[in-house]
């Protein structure tokens, strides 16, 4: 099942300006299958293969010779010494497109890269699907819950697998693997409770110190084990808006997992009618709405330009997107009615802020409508916000 993805139109326009494209994102987010069917005309090569990657570390100008233009490196990360060599070619042959590099770890992948080949790549993030990419315009059964607790990983629906063994599978494949590549773990068994202490607190206030104190380990651990998750593109940290307001506000992050399925597997939810009747629910489909948010952003080639608000009193903006004309504020609720309440902290923003140009309130309902000075998004329609 070939499923075209948004970015599709990102890299093509890149790849006409810059000599390298470099396509981060997760373990098994598609970078592969979408580099092979956006540059079909390209040789590919892994380092995951260990004969060429022994060949890239022994013999790197040989390589690059033989691999000389129009070429998919898939795995880069694996040998980031070749990034030098490869300076050197790029500026010497000067042509857009030359390679396409893929990668699944911030650390290693992108330290490298953004080091010695400044100028001369774009670097995109490809996540798992979009709602878009795989549910629009298709005459399916679209509730919610299903949807959220299936997740978004290609493989899943490319080979028709069980998504409670996908993730357990995956989760034990990233812990015995990307983890100990990307940091010194001495216990496995109390990083993979951090983690899944970090998705029963998805959607919600980050609190390194508590989680510490229940992992039992020290809160510089816990920071640097933030990273590694971050890095691996398991989760993301949304931090606080604070721009020009004189009340005291929140000042620590919220945490949000980038997959709504792998986030349920770990808190231990695997029907959806469990997750029906769950009490993280509504931060769950909050965290599929940043996820959805977040997609839309990088599909474009752009940051995120995503925050949060709460100050002292507890008055709250789920997201707050800063863009060039102003500030976008974004309630999330998971309801399939919109009422008046649901209003109360945007209407409590926009007399906070002068700069807010657009309101919207996303809903687990499906259709759009427009009341109350704000637009009502129903959950399959979240790449209409414009932010």
């Amino acid at each position: 099942m070939l499923i075209e993805r948004d970015l599709a139109n990102s890299i093509n326009k890149s790849a006409k300006g810059f000599p390298v494209i470099t396509i981060t994102g997760p373990r098994q987010s598609g970078k592969t299958t979408f580099a092979k069917m956006t540059f079909p005309d390209y040789k590919y090569v892994t380092m995951e293969d260990p004969d060429v990657r022994e060949y890239a570390i022994s013999d790197p100008r040989d390589f690059i010779h033989r691999y000389s233009n129009k070429v998919i490196i898939d795995e880069f990360q694996r040998v980031p010494q070749l990034t030098s060599y490869l300076q050197g070619h790029i500026d010497e042959v000067n042509k857009p497109g030359m390679y396409i590099l893929t990668g699944s770890n911030q650390f290693e992948h992108l330290h490298s890269v953004s080091q010695t080949l400044a100028g001369r790549t774009a670097v995109l993030k490809l996540l798992p699907f979009s709602y878009k990419e795989l549910y629009s315009g298709k005459n399916i059964d679209t509730d919610i819950y299903d949807i959220m607790i299936k997740g978004w990983y290609p493989r899943i629906f490319d080979q028709e697998l069980q998504y409670s063994t996908f993730y357990n599978s995956y989760f034990d494949t990233y812990v015995q693997r990307d983890v100990r590549s990307i940091v010194n773990v001495h216990n496995l068994n109390d990083f993979q409770r951090f983690v899944r202490l970090c998705a029963g607190r998805t959607g919600q206030i980050v609190n390194l110190s508590n989680i510490a104190n229940e992992v039992g380990v020290t809160y510089n651990t816990i920071k640097g084990w933030i990273s590694v998750l971050q890095a691996s593109y398991i989760i993301e940290l949304l931090y606080p808006y604070h721009r020009n307001y004189n009340k005291r506000i929140i000042k620590s992050p919220k945490l949000y997992f980038l997959d709504t399925g792998l986030a349920c597997s770990l808190i231990g939810i695997s029907k959806p009618d469990h997750l029906e009747t769950h009490p993280l629910r509504g931060e769950i489909f909050e965290t599929y709405v940043f996820s959805e948010l977040l997609k839309n952003q990088y599909n474009k080639a752009l940051r995120s330009n995503l925050f949060f608000f709460r100050d002292s009193n507890n008055n709250e903006i789920d997201f707050l997107a800063e863009s060039g004309k102003g500030l976008v504020p974004m309630e999330v609720k998971l309801n399939s009615t919109p009422r008046k309440m649901h209003f109360k902290n945007i209407e409590y923003f926009n007399k906070l802020s002068d700069q807010v140009i657009q309101n919207y309130l996303i809903y687990s309902g499906i259709n759009n409508d427009h009341r109350y000075n704000c637009e009502i998004i129903g959950y399959p329609n979240i790449g209409d916000v414009e932010i």
